[in-house]
């Protein structure tokens, strides 16, 4: 039996690993880049081993550390998780070289299906159905099609491609992101179905020659061909699911498949099925099978590695359903550009169990990360699964949308609001879905929080600023925020948006404490959202007002006070409530209870309808360097890869600059505006920290003046 197992990998992976090596009274082995250090995973390892270095290829990819750490650590049995080495045959073939029990199917049977094109043509043989693929770029009439990596999967290195012209760069592009990301930049072209369903089957074999379906799971909606949401059981005609259980069983046997595994097809719109691939490891996904099946396919990967049989011989019929969604450290709004940083609060709410079941309705968690950590540039920009079981789809997703949209996400951009409005979506509820899904509803990556409601986000962070000015106020700490002896002359405080233009606030509480009048100016826009009351009474109106100011830039005193209907049908706003933390506003007689954390300058709110993200501004700011006009800045730490322009050269709008490797995806540069390349100071190979001038574009009329 094992005693004691090194899990290969990182993350929300290695604790959920952890979390089952603890119900089985299995010791645990972390391994840990010196950018994972102080991660909870390793907090939580009976032992850690360091490798030396921060990137995959000096860490997580080396077999030769991994297999010293085992060494260091007494450990008898390895688990590669997801990602890395997981389908690696040379990983695998080495563990048990050394004597280790491998936790994961035979060297052979990841040989087999880890190079796609071969694993294609064996799998045809055994009658699992194919689209037409090709190897060579040359071969290709037909469009559109999908460029992908052999040796990998996850979406990395994928491209899809609509006609001849772009084919080549696609097919460069995706070998150098797959080459990055798996060490194997081989790539095949497949036919793209428009409109088809990513579906999969989550199969289990043993040592005896048992291969069982555990059921299907949708995964069709993606972004960048990654999977965001994911749910089990698949809702397909009982016909359909057979056939697809059917063709996975058969997968499984034709490679003598043992422990945990994952055929994937596409489902056309015609019902006909075709395989995608194999993963030969456990699927980011695997707690909607769980949740759906009472099985913990952990602990049947450890019970199979240790030679024991399958206590099940046929697929178990669902219960409930189980939805899962990927909550990433991105901006979906930037082309999903990935965020880095520190997140300063994670909390989600309603939260009953953390990798493992559920006694009932509710939400699991499945997270790499807490409050304090450190979001690298150098993994994947996942921060958590997040899984919602109820006895019905609608109730799963309600679930799982109400718990997103309370959560406290500070400190980095995330992929929440997406994900919100694709669960709460019509289309979503009528399972109107496939790959194309995020194309096709543009809506979704609006953000939740209306844009008429950030005045009074902005005013909720300004009073709570000065509630926490006055909290920790050394002397006279007992008069009221903003006293002072012309009461009639506001409070102002300015901040960075969510959009990053500047917000100024400026508001007047009465002697009472009440709030008198209240104002904000988008810099941008020049308008503002106002309010005074002519009585000092309990409430102040607000709207966009055309000429908020007067008397040098003060707002309307309070004996000029508007009325809602020139503010277009504005709300009346009370003071109901203002501390550190919690201020709460009576809008048009209803109450509204914000949320706010600060960290430093940067304040959170999190309000009834969205929240947003706020930088208080300095009242006197220092000068700073100014920045040549058309500088582009890289968004996050990263190496750039190729330089597709030279200095002097005219480009469009739109047009390929530079490509920047970040989070191990390839994120374009491209030109804002018709212009002239005026500047590139960063070379091929260079790395870059946020900020940086990645290149200088001066626009066309200025360049030829």
């Amino acid at each position: 039996m094992i005693q004691k197992l090194l899990v290969a990998n990182r993350g929300e992976i290695a604790r959920r690993i952890f979390a089952t090596c603890r119900s089985l009274g299995v010791q645990t082995v972390a391994v840990h880049s010196d950018a994972d250090a102080d991660a909870p995973f390793v907090a939580e390892a009976d032992q850690a081993v360091r490798l030396p270095g921060n990137t995959p290829a000096e860490t997580y990819l080396r077999i030769d550390l991994i297999l010293d750490a085992a060494r260091k650590a007494g450990a008898d049995a390895v688990h590669p998780g997801y990602g890395f080495l997981a389908e690696n045959a040379e990983f695998a073939t080495a563990v048990t070289d050394a004597g280790l029990t491998w936790v994961g199917p035979p060297a052979k049977a990841i040989a087999a299906m880890g190079d796609k094109v071969a694993a294609k043509a064996l799998l045809a043989e055994a009658g699992v159905p194919m689209l037409p693929t090709w190897t060579d770029a040359d071969q290709v009439t037909d469009f559109p099609v999908l460029v992908k990596a052999s040796a990998g999967g996850g979406g990395r290195g994928m491209r899809a491609v609509r006609d001849a012209a772009g084919l080549a760069e696609a097919v460069a592009s995706a070998r150098r992101e797959a080459a990055a990301a798996f060490g194997d930049g081989t790539v095949f072209i497949e036919r793209y179905v428009e409109r088809g369903r990513h579906v999969e089957v989550q199969i289990f074999g043993d040592g005896y020659g048992t291969v069982v379906a555990l059921g299907v799971r949708e995964c069709s909606i993606q972004r960048r061909h990654q999977k965001i949401v994911e749910e089990a059981p698949g809702v397909l005609p009982p016909q359909v699911r057979q056939r697809l259980h059917e063709a996975a069983v058969a997968a499984g046997r034709a490679v003598d498949y043992v422990g945990a595994g994952t055929v994937e097809f596409l489902l056309a719109p015609d019902g006909d099925i075709y395989f995608l691939e194999m993963n030969t490891r456990l699927q980011v996904e695997h707690p909607v099978t769980e949740l759906t099946t009472g099985l913990d396919l952990v602990r049947l990967q450890l019970l199979v590695a240790e030679g024991e049989p399958l206590p099940l011989s046929a697929t178990p019929p669902p219960n409930g359903h189980a939805i899962e969604v990927r909550l990433c450290a991105e901006d979906p709004a930037q082309g999903y550009r990935p965020a880095t940083g520190t997140l300063h609060r994670f909390a989600l709410p309603g939260v009953a169990a953390e990798f493992g079941p559920l006694a009932g309705p509710g939400l699991r968690l499945d997270s790499g990360v807490v409050d304090g950590s450190a979001v690298s540039v150098h993994y994947d920009s996942m921060l958590a699964k997040v899984i919602a079981w109820a006895p019905t789809r609608a109730e799963a997703a309600r679930v799982l949308a109400g718990a997103l949209a309370r959560a406290e996400l500070h400190g980095v951009a995330t992929n929440r609001d997406l994900l919100v409005r694709v669960l709460r979506s019509p289309e979503f509820a009528a399972v109107e879905v496939d790959t194309g899904f995020l194309d096709r509803h543009p809506e979704v990556f609006e953000p939740l929080l209306p844009a008429d409601e950030v005045p009074l986000v902005a005013l909720a962070a300004a009073l709570a600023s000065a509630a926490d000015r006055r909290a920790s106020a050394s002397v006279l700490a007992g008069l009221p925020s903003g006293w002072r002896n012309v009461p009639a002359f506001p409070q102002v405080t300015r901040f960075t948006g969510p959009d990053g233009g500047e917000i100024e606030v400026r508001y007047r509480l009465d002697r009472a404490g009440r709030l008198a009048e209240w104002s904000t100016l988008p810099a941008a826009s020049g308008r503002a959202t106002s309010a005074a009351t002519s009585d000092s009474g309990p409430a102040a109106r607000g709207g966009i007002a055309g000429n908020p100011t007067s008397n040098g830039g003060s707002p309307a005193a309070a004996g000029d006070a508007t009325t809602s209907d020139e503010f277009g049908g504005a709300p009346t706003v009370a003071l109901v409530e203002a501390a550190t933390e919690r201020v709460v506003l009576d809008v048009d007689g209803v109450r509204r209870a914000y949320r706010v954390h600060r960290q430093g300058s940067e304040v959170f709110v999190d309000g009834p309808d969205g929240a947003a993200s706020l930088a208080e501004l300095p009242r006197f700011p220092l000068p700073t360097a100014e920045l040549a006009a058309g500088s582009l800045l890289a968004p996050l730490p990263g190496a750039v890869t190729r330089v597709h322009v030279e200095v002097g050269q005219r480009v469009a709008a739109g047009d390929l600059l530079l490509t920047l490797e970040a989070m191990k995806l390839e994120h374009p540069v491209l030109a804002p505006t018709d212009g002239v390349v005026a500047e590139l100071p960063v070379p091929a190979g260079g790395q870059v920290d946020t900020g940086a001038v990645l290149a200088v574009v001066n626009p066309l009329e200025e360049a030829q003046s």
